[in-house]
């Protein structure tokens, strides 16, 4: 419980903090008269020569007892309004004095107003006149609070108030209202601070647009008020007709999409009108309807009339029923043929006319028949008819072959044949192969009204005239070279040492074998073993370098390891004090680079001279090999010359225990590493 008290003080004290801080607003102080009715400071003294007036305002917080100290809401000094008593008006200060606050207006206050008196020289220090303090409760507005402060001999009449800035309301100007129109927000602010929506829209931060009224609320919305915009579906001005399904014809829906067929209609998009005679009355001149389902229905014709739709009156005359041209009539029971002269009958079927009338034209011959009741007529050439009174087309009696066609030129019929044939009726096929328009041997095949060639291997073309590469692109490998054999296949000619269809293969020289009755089989045995054998080779060199490297390096380990072992004892057995070298009578020379500029050991050659004054020497007998040998490993001859020039060297001897000429002496270096490494010859 007291944990919750301990929590509800802090968010009280925190509340009331934040109010502090997120407030805004301003003290406002109007003077408006003061009196020194004496023209006295507050000491008692007179002015000299008239007290000019300034005002010092201290606001503070609410104390119940006034007491000079730190003006903690605000200070303000106004500049000089008067002269002992005096109206404050527009021309001494146009604006009131103002105190902004930059936190919540606590509702009380503690202020204090000093009137000070301003000596005209300004090295003169300021003196006071009166002071006034008070402590007041005051309300956040705009009305002003009018007070009168009266001392022993002065007055001051002002006012003041507190408001808020420009969009903080409330009780302590801590409540923030931004008025706005955009897409965040539609509102102004009332004068407690609340959202107060324009119109047309509502919601929390007036947000949400008032649709049309009466606009569904399902089935429609809106952006912007008085809009009703329907959803997928829906139509009409409040969107509350539903959209039936597109192609519906004769339906209705409750929902979008549907279609419910109207009484007479059926199918599933209410296509097929079942009550066909009802809706369209099709049958014609008083002919009976009868629906026969599916959208169908027939119609049962009146006497005289026919069709569909019994549209069609039956006439008698539409079969032509008088010959001889006659004329027909149509009569309620029946029909009437009207003959031409010469002519009776029903059908103007009987000829009246006799030679005697001559009937015959162009000069026919008139012969009489059925006793002189009839006649007929031998027409001149190029003329017809009962009559002779049609002229013949020449080109009826000389039919055209193959697709060609009959033309009369001056008086003259003939064929116009077509393209490939010849003759007086277009019946001979012309031969387009005859002049052997296929060339490079292609055989040619002749066709109606043209030739196709058959071409062969590497040649194209119309007429075989265009060479054909019979190699693609990339067929041989390695540099091989494509070709035409006879056959018209192409083959690839490897270079040497490559081979396979495609020279993809490196060519191994191997034994000559007899040829296998499969010679087939034997190349491909023969393929195989040559890659065999090679991989084997391969595959012994590897394991030879191998070996080798294996050796080597344990052949220089092994070295390594004896150099620093007869290196170590040579040094503590050949090591030659100074005192022990000396020189025999033997002329030897023996140089030694050592020096700051050599990095690495030199070997030179020098000379053993027997005598003196002889520049060659001859080769020591086995004897004196022997002796030398064995007067070394007595002696061991130093050189003391060397170690007298090169006191920076150590000089050591190794004797050689063949019989050599040779004697190898080794320089070691004690402080230097560049000594050289010098044999004796």
């Amino acid at each position: 419980m007291a944990a919750q008290l301990t929590f509800l003080l802090l968010l009280a004290m925190l509340s009331a903090l934040v109010t502090q801080i997120l407030g805004s607003g301003v003290f406002e102080l109007e003077l408006h008269e003061f009196k020194n009715f004496k023209g006295l400071l507050a000491n008692g003294e007179l002015c000299r020569p008239e007290c000019r007036t300034f005002f010092r305002v201290c606001l503070k917080n609410y104390q119940a007892i006034v007491s000079p100290g730190d003006c903690i809401f605000g200070t303000a000094v106004t500049p000089v309004l008067g002269t002992n008593s005096f109206r404050v008006g527009a021309g001494s200060l146009s604006t009131p004095v103002r105190l902004p606050f930059s936190f919540g207006w606590p509702g009380s206050f503690s202020l204090i107003i000093e009137a000070w008196y301003s000596p005209v020289d300004s090295n003169k220090p300021d003196l006071k006149i009166s002071s006034f303090a008070i402590q007041r409760q005051l309300e956040v507005g705009a009305e002003w609070s009018q007070d009168v402060q009266s001392g022993q001999q002065t007055e001051l009449r002002y006012s003041y108030r507190f408001i808020c800035n420009e969009n903080y309301y409330g009780d302590s100007c801590s409540k923030i209202c931004t008025p706005r129109d955009d897409r965040f927000g539609h509102y102004t602010c009332n004068p407690d601070g609340q959202l107060s929506c324009l119109p047309g829209w509502k919601g929390e931060y007036c947000e949400e647009p008032i649709c049309l009224k009466g606009c569904s609320e399902t089935n429609a919305n809106c952006s912007k008020p008085g809009e009703c915009v329907c959803r997928e579906g829906w139509q009409g001005t409040f969107c509350m007709e539903c959209k039936k399904h597109p192609i519906c014809k004769h339906g209705t829906c409750q929902q979008p999409g549907q279609c419910n067929c109207k009484e007479g209609w059926g199918g599933l998009f209410c296509d097929q009108d079942l009550n066909f005679c009802t809706h369209h009355k099709p049958c014609k001149n008083g002919a009976t309807c009868m629906n026969t389902g599916q959208g169908s229905y027939t119609c049962t014709c009146l006497p005289g009339y026919t069709g569909v739709n019994c549209e069609l009156e039956i006439r008698q005359c539409d079969s032509n029923p008088c010959r001889n041209r006659g004329h027909c009539t149509e009569l309620d029971n029946g029909y009437m043929c009207t003959c031409l002269p010469g002519f009776e009958g029903t059908h103007c079927e009987h000829n009246l006319l006799t030679c005697a009338d001559m009937p015959c034209f162009q000069g026919g011959k008139c012969h009489e028949k059925d006793n002189g009741r009839s006649y007929s007529c031998d027409c001149p050439r190029g003329y017809t008819g009962l009559n002779c009174e049609k002229r013949v087309d020449k080109c009826t009696t000389l039919p055209c072959a193959n697709g060609g066609a009959c033309v009369v030129l001056g008086g003259v019929r003939m064929c116009s044949c077509r393209t490939g044939f010849t003759g007086q009726r277009c019946e001979i096929n012309i031969n387009k192969c005859a002049s052997n328009p296929c060339a490079n041997g292609g055989t040619c095949h002749d066709r109606i009204s043209d030739y196709v060639c058959s071409c062969p291997p590497g040649y194209g073309g119309r007429n075989c005239n265009q060479l054909i590469s019979p190699c693609p692109a990339h067929l041989c490998l390695n540099s091989g070279s494509c070709a035409s054999v006879p056959s018209g296949t192409p083959a690839c000619f490897c270079p040497s040492g490559f081979m396979g269809p495609r020279c993809e293969y490196i060519a191994v020289t191997l034994p000559v074998l007899p040829p296998p009755e499969n010679q087939d089989g034997f190349q491909w045995a023969a393929v195989s073993l040559a890659v065999g054998l090679v991989a084997l080779l391969v595959l012994l060199c590897m394991v030879v370098i191998a070996l080798r490297h294996i050796h080597r390096q344990y052949n220089t380990e092994r070295t390594q390891a004896d150099a620093m072992n007869n290196l170590s004892d040579t040094q503590r057995d050949n090591l030659i004090p100074t005192s022990q070298l000396k020189n025999t009578n033997k002329k030897m020379g023996l140089e030694v680079d050592c020096g700051p500029d050599k990095t690495n050991y030199i070997h030179k050659n020098y000379h053993l001279d027997y005598n003196s004054s002889k520049d060659f020497i001859e080769p020591p007998s086995q004897e004196d090999k022997s002796h030398n040998y064995e007067k070394c490993l007595e002696d061991k001859i130093p050189l003391s010359r060397m170690y007298s020039e090169k006191p920076e060297c150590r000089i050591s001897t190794i004797c050689s225990p063949r019989d050599s000429m040779y004697q190898s002496v080794f320089v070691i270096a004690e402080e230097r590493s560049e000594c050289v490494i010098a044999t004796e010859v």
